[in-house]
């Protein structure tokens, strides 16, 4: 071999190596990200391989990233809407040259300021060598997170299901790709549950959300049990509240029936951790009705006792039969 040629593959090796080193540190940034805001998504992980594992670090570090920069604008001032629009303009950009197949360096040069914007996009890069998410998903997610800034109020119950399948059901979708599944009804049921945790959400996140001068209840809801918005404004619980939220309660676990039904269609190694989630989302509504529905006494949470409690349901996910 002569010294030239061995130098070449000296340099390729360790360009190859130096490669790794970035997507290992990529991932790593969109893991942080992914346990320190999807804690619940973050304990049940553990049971899906390592390569599936990062991508979905990266598909929630992206969805995550996008909804801050929202919020920022939002509430704490420290960034102008005008600002954070032309921030996620050019994640649609960006998202856009992945897809396109360009260089990652030419995609990801524009954000040499934001280390963590970075990684995300060198992580999401890899992914998609790897899993086809479909281009439309990050953009309804996109659109999905926009609706704050626009709607503090949704006239029907309709108009909720379509915020929650953005900003959940979307997630879903994503991570299905990642997941593997032996049949597309699988995508079905995926968007169930994600509009399942997004209405255990905004069940627990009633008064929170009313100190932001938000309400996610659909008005027609409110208006047929009879619940003003200032009985849900100032916090005040009288038993047209506690319909309202027994009846948005029983929506959210009909939900989570069907969501647990796509679950044979899975591949083996991804169905505990969507039982996980599914279980330990759904026990939030068991707080709510331990509370007696009482959801402006506190945030309801799960203990870690509860989260450990659904593990041999989902163990047991690996033995059922696989569907097709």
């Amino acid at each position: 071999m002569g010294v030239s040629v061995w130098v070449s593959k000296v340099a390729n090796v360790h360009s190859t190596m130096q490669h790794v080193t970035t997507i290992t540190k990529a991932y790593d940034v969109c893991r942080r990200i992914t346990f320190t805001h999807a804690k619940t998504f973050a304990f049940a992980s553990r049971f899906i391989p390592r390569a599936k594992r990062n991508a979905c670090y990266a598909v929630y570090a992206f969805c995550r990233y996008v909804d801050d920069v929202i919020d920022v604008a939002m509430e704490q001032g420290d960034l102008s809407m005008s600002d954070a629009l032309t921030v996620i303009a050019q994640w649609q950009s960006d998202l856009d040259a992945l897809y396109a197949g360009l260089n990652t360096e030419s995609a990801a040069s524009i954000t040499e300021r934001d280390a963590e914007r970075n990684s995300i996009l060198l992580a999401w890069e890899d992914t998609l060598k790897q899993y086809s998410i479909p281009r439309n998903l990050p953009n309804e997610l996109i659109e999905g997170v926009l609706m704050d800034t626009t709607i503090t109020r949704f006239a029907t119950f309709e108009e909720l299901r379509n915020y929650c399948y953005k900003v959940a059901s979307v997630v879903g979708l994503m991570t299905s790709e990642i997941f593997g599944y032996s049949n597309s009804v699988a995508l079905h049921h995926a968007v169930d549950l994600g509009i399942a945790m997004q209405l255990t959400n905004i069940i627990r996140d009633v008064k929170e959300d009313a100190e932001r001068g938000r309400i996610y209840l659909a008005l027609e809801d409110m208006e047929k049990y009879g619940v003003s918005e200032n009985d849900i404004l100032t916090s005040t619980f009288t038993p047209d509240v506690q319909r309202l939220l027994t009846d948005y309660v029983t929506r959210a676990r009909q939900l989570y029936t069907s969501a647990n039904k796509g679950i044979p269609y899975l591949d083996r190694t991804s169905r505990p951790t969507v039982m996980l989630m599914s279980r330990n989302y759904e026990h939030i509504l068991d707080v709510v009705e331990g509370m007696n529905y009482n959801v402006f006494l506190g945030r309801a949470r799960t203990s870690l006792a509860t989260k450990l409690a659904s593990l041999p349901a989902a163990v047991a996910t690996l033995f059922w039969k696989t569907h097709s």
